[in-house]
């Protein structure tokens, strides 16, 4: 098992944008949200790993996305449970490995939706979700011009995935984003100073 400075660094190697780094670290924190949330508390880093590394290809390898990030953990000989856990949320696109765990649904589900709160989030006077509320976040999800790029047929899927309610995945989700938002803000200043 990596360890989350490994996990980072090889992020990095692949990853330069703060944008999709970002995108990386929340949803490493939502996952590790769910983890504890759903008890898996034990499994916490495990889940938290999988967010991390979810997107490692996506910024070099768009059209392999999910499909080159396994090479890339094969070759570095890195446990199948982790690579066919962040490939699962590409399934039904870029792959066929359909989430099974509850990891994996919660990932699959999770990661666009994070997606769009943060979009939801810069919108707002305070760039900050701690001041979103669920009636806030379920208005954008309708607007499908909204931020049109974060699947709502995808977060709607893994929901169902799930056996949730979609207001229950989204307001999970946005509470996960705000228990790291304040650390993850620190992170990236720090990082592009």
């Amino acid at each position: 098992m990596l360890t989350r400075e490994e996990a980072l660094s090889l992020l990095k190697e692949y990853n330069k944008d703060p944008f999709h780094i970002r995108h990386a670290l929340t949803v490493e924190g939502v996952m590790r949200w769910y983890a504890r949330e759903l008890g898996y508390g034990e499994e916490a880093d495990f889940w938290a790993m999988v967010g991390l590394l979810h997107d490692l290809d996506f910024e070099l390898y768009p059209e392999e996305h999910c499909i080159r990030s396994q090479q890339i953990m094969r070759e570095r000989g890195l446990e199948e449970r982790l690579i066919r856990a962040t490939a699962s949320h590409g399934w039904g696109h870029q792959v066929e490995i359909k989430p099974e765990h509850e990891m994996e649904k919660v990932l699959y589900a999770a990661d666009e939706l994070t997606g769009l709160i943060y979009a939801a989030a810069l919108m707002r006077p305070s760039k900050s979700v701690q001041d979103m509320e669920l009636k806030s976040l379920k208005k954008k999800f309708k607007d499908k011009k909204f931020a049109a790029g974060c699947s709502r047929e995808v977060i709607t899927q893994g929901a169902q995935l799930l056996g949730w309610d979609l207001a229950l995945l989204q307001e999970r989700t946005l509470q996960a984003m705000k228990a790291d938002e304040q650390a993850i803000g620190a992170y990236m200043a720090a990082l592009t100073e």
